[in-house]
């Protein structure tokens, strides 16, 4: 992936940023301390993991979520909808937006425009890169330039209460002088770039995710729970992964505002393979 600092500096700031979206900016409604404390962490669904059945029906899998009890959905494509729709379509089930997964592109150059209109709308403010393919982790000053790019992103998402951030693979594990590309990437960005660590990818990648969170606490606003190891048809909580402790750190220093389920394997029904994620998870955190 090719990026430009021109690109990046074609709004001339934040500002311009929010002049050229023409409409009031959304503001998270102020959550009090103890409130935070009381409540717990809500879990979404990142729709990728019923990505087909999405294609099919978005109303009809909507309404299925939502009934299983999931409280928010993370999108990854918006299946033709326009964001006006998309928001109706949430409201319909009580379904808040939790996320969107996008390309960086996406909030460079033109597209930056586009990218914050729709998710106003939504009333979604975590915009989270999906992928930056292995070209970054090459060493140091890679990282470092691709963490620039993020740092500058943010600088201009900061006063439109939103905030850019990336998802985890295994490649973001690669070894770099001792370290982790993903450790050395969030090490060089600003705090309110969000990690969020994929679990499951994480431990498949070689990495740690249990020090990893703890490394960098407060950053981890969003994290996907995904399972590793176990059989085949294992979901969340059926795995090798140590649940309970995933939920401690972000419970406690995480700064986690929602966990989203996402399950990738092939086996068994995909709606009902989110479903017992879902019910294993309330379960494990009782």
């Amino acid at each position: 992936m090719s990026l430009s600092r021109r690109d990046l500096l074609k709004y001339g700031g934040a500002a311009a940023v929010a002049a050229t979206v023409g409409r009031p900016v959304w503001q998270p409604k102020p959550v009090l301390a103890d409130e935070a404390e009381k409540k717990p962490i809500p879990i979404g669904l990142q729709l990728y993991s019923i990505r087909h059945q999405a294609q099919q029906d978005l109303p009809g899998v909507l309404k299925a979520v939502a009934e299983m009890g999931y409280e928010g959905v993370e999108f990854a494509g918006y299946y033709g909808r326009t964001a006006e729709e998309m928001k109706q379509l949430l409201d319909d089930h009580g379904l808040k937006c939790c996320g969107t997964h996008i390309g960086l592109n996406a909030l460079t150059g033109d597209a930056l425009k586009a990218t914050v209109e729709y998710n106003q709308t939504l009333e979604n403010p975590y915009l989270i890169v999906a992928g930056m393919g292995r070209g970054y982790t090459e060493s140091l000053e890679t990282v470092r330039e691709r963490a620039d790019v993020y740092n500058e992103i943010a600088e201009r998402l900061e006063p439109l209460n939103m905030q850019t951030g990336y998802h985890a693979h295994g490649y973001d594990f690669r070894q770099i002088d001792g370290e982790t590309a993903w450790d050395l990437f969030f090490e060089h960005t600003r705090p309110d770039v969000i990690m969020q660590l994929d679990v499951g990818n994480c431990i498949g990648g070689g990495g740690d995710p249990y020090a990893t969170l703890r490394r960098f606490p407060g950053r981890s606003v969003t994290i996907h729970l995904k399972e590793y190891g176990g059989p085949p048809e294992a979901v969340v909580g059926e795995g090798d992964v140590d649940w309970k402790q995933i939920m401690e750190i972000c419970e406690t220093v995480g700064g986690t505002e929602w966990y989203i389920v996402e399950h990738e394997r092939g086996a068994g029904d995909p709606m009902d393979n989110v479903r017992r994620c879902l019910e294993n998870l309330q379960e494990l955190r009782g």
